[in-house]
């Protein structure tokens, strides 16, 4: 495996692409040293921190086309600063130096700075030079003692780097970031696949502390759009995109009635995305990286050494009306053997078995339809209008349909030929603690609002009781915390088919990977 980090010296921007993808072999992520003192011109000054704010943005967004989302880069803004002549300290180890072209006093400093004992590794031979050709206008950008900013900054993506970079490089001691809280994201695509603010927050911190160490940073949580700018008196600029330039206005329109200065606005462009497929956002987004999550391992599973290895247990299971009967369908026409719960409980459900005496025992009569089985339709409004007969019911089924369960898996694994997987279809499977009985756990979401419309239009209820039948399920975020791999069929039926596909040839793999190893 390649080491983990990396260094760039970058002389000449024109050669980024060709350095990139020489480098991305060798390393997971990347610092880039923009060489703006290097060997030609070493007597002329440094200009100002945002005159390089059009060639970082640019090299962000030119990095995606060459190396995609593989490299984990990060511009140092902090040698950009009149005066930096200090060592470079940085946050993660280096293990090698890379320059595009010959600068080996540079390269030598920065190496004894960070304690490399390896030799630097020249991309090219030539001193080529022509940061200087990329800068901006003549006229110096103007530098601010406290700047702020605000976003939500889930999983730092090349947006978020720009955006950040841009409000480093135009402050010269103090950053004041608000970070979202759970309060103002629930409006989001896919909310609850957003970390958790605390981590967000710290992520925001590595990044800030790595691109540049020398300034005051002050990240918070915030519950509303306005955060510090309604009440800190000392901030300067803040710092939007072109789409939220009019919540920058509506900030300044709070502080004059608090009687507080108004903030001079810096815009930045949004970077367009490069999928368009009707189902990613048009930009870079947070949004989109979620989106990208989708079918994808979204944690590691637990070690179960008391399940035997082979048939593989994935419990299958999501909220009502989330599509998880139409993603065992899926999962089964690419080679897993499916056990619908559904099904089996409407097996213990027959006249005979021990549930259907004690259900029409507790619930009576009125439920028998006419042929003698239980009628769920019946049973059904019963149950959902009162958490305790829910309650009851379950501690009637669950025990039976989980014994019944374990009969059909020790059925399969005397076979002969032994599924390689099994699928556990269950929506109680969270509910009931069935997840100590799979290698791991796959579920569907959907917004709640879409589970509402779908109910009413699958089963003709009224809206208020769909929502009393989504009130009875476990909510999204709890489904989310248990999960091994995510899907969601909120979007058109080949996109979902194409998160099945992903998680199947994950799965896969990793299955030959363990069947090789031993």
């Amino acid at each position: 495996m390649a080491s983990s980090t990396g260094l760039l010296v970058v002389s000449n921007i024109k050669h980024l692409g060709k350095s990139l993808r020489a480098i991305e072999k060798y390393v997971n992520s990347l610092y880039i040293h923009l060489n703006v003192t290097g060997s030609t011109s070493t007597t002329s000054p440094v200009p100002p921190p945002p005159v390089w704010g059009r060639l970082i943005s640019q090299l962000y967004a030119n990095s995606s086309s060459y190396v995609g989302n593989q490299l984990d880069l990060r511009v140092l803004v902090s040698p950009l600063r009149p005066g930096a002549s200090g060592s470079l300290k940085l946050r993660q180890p280096v293990d090698l130096i890379f320059s595009d072209a010959h600068h080996p006093e540079l390269c030598d400093r920065l190496r004894a700075d960070l304690n490399i004992s390896k030799p630097t590794i020249f991309l090219e031979d030539s001193v080529i030079s022509d940061l200087g050709a990329q800068q901006d206008d003549t006229q110096p950008p103007k530098v601010y003692p406290s700047v702020v900013l605000g976003g939500t900054f889930d999983r730092i993506h090349l947006g978020h780097k720009i955006f950040l970079t841009q409000a480093v490089l135009r402050t010269c001691k103090r950053l004041v970031v608000g970070v979202t809280t759970s309060a103002m994201t629930k409006g989001k695509t896919l909310p609850d696949l957003i970390l958790p603010v605390e981590e967000r927050i710290a992520r925001l911190r590595e990044f800030l502390m790595d691109i540049d160490g020398t300034l005051q940073y002050e990240i918070v949580p915030i519950d509303d759009p306005f955060g510090p700018t309604q009440v800190d008196p000392d901030l300067d600029l803040i710092v939007v995109s072109a789409e939220t330039l009019r919540g920058g206005q509506k900030v300044n329109e709070v502080r004059s009635a608090k009687q507080l200065r108004e903030l001079e606005i810096f815009v930045i462009d949004i970077v367009e995305s490069n999928v368009h497929d009707g189902i990613h956002e048009t930009k870079v987004s947070s949004s989109n990286t979620r989106i990208d999550l989708l079918g994808t391992r979204w944690r590691r599973p637990e070690a179960r050494p008391q399940l035997p290895p082979r048939p593989y247990v994935i419990g299958l299971t999501g909220g009502i009306a989330s599509g998880k009967s139409k993603m065992g369908e899926r999962l089964a026409n690419m080679g897993a053997h499916v056990i619908d719960c559904d099904k089996v409980a409407h097996d213990v459900y027959e006249p005979g078995q021990v549930c259907y005496t004690r259900i029409v025992q507790h619930f009576g009569q009125g439920i028998v339809s006419a042929d003698g089985r239980i009628d769920r339709s019946k049973l059904g409004p019963l149950v959902f209008a009162d958490p305790k007969q829910l309650q009851a019911l379950n501690g009637i089924v669950w025990p039976e349909l989980i014994a019944e369960v374990n009969r059909r898996l020790d059925v399969l694994r005397s076979q002969a030929d032994v599924p390689r997987v099994v699928v556990l279809e269950a929506a109680v499977l969270l509910r009931a603690g069935w997840e100590t009985n799979c290698h791991e756990v796959w579920s569907m979401i959907v917004p709640p609002e879409e589970a509402v419309r779908r109910i009413i239009e699958r089963n003709k209820l009224s809206e208020e009781e769909a929502q009393k039948r989504l009130a009875s399920q476990v909510p999204n975020s709890k489904i989310v915390a248990k999960s091994h791999v995510i899907f969601s069929s909120q979007w058109d039926h080949e996109f979902t088919q194409k998160q099945a596909e992903r998680a199947w040839k994950m799965l896969t793999k990793e299955l030959d990977s363990c069947q090789s190893s031993l």
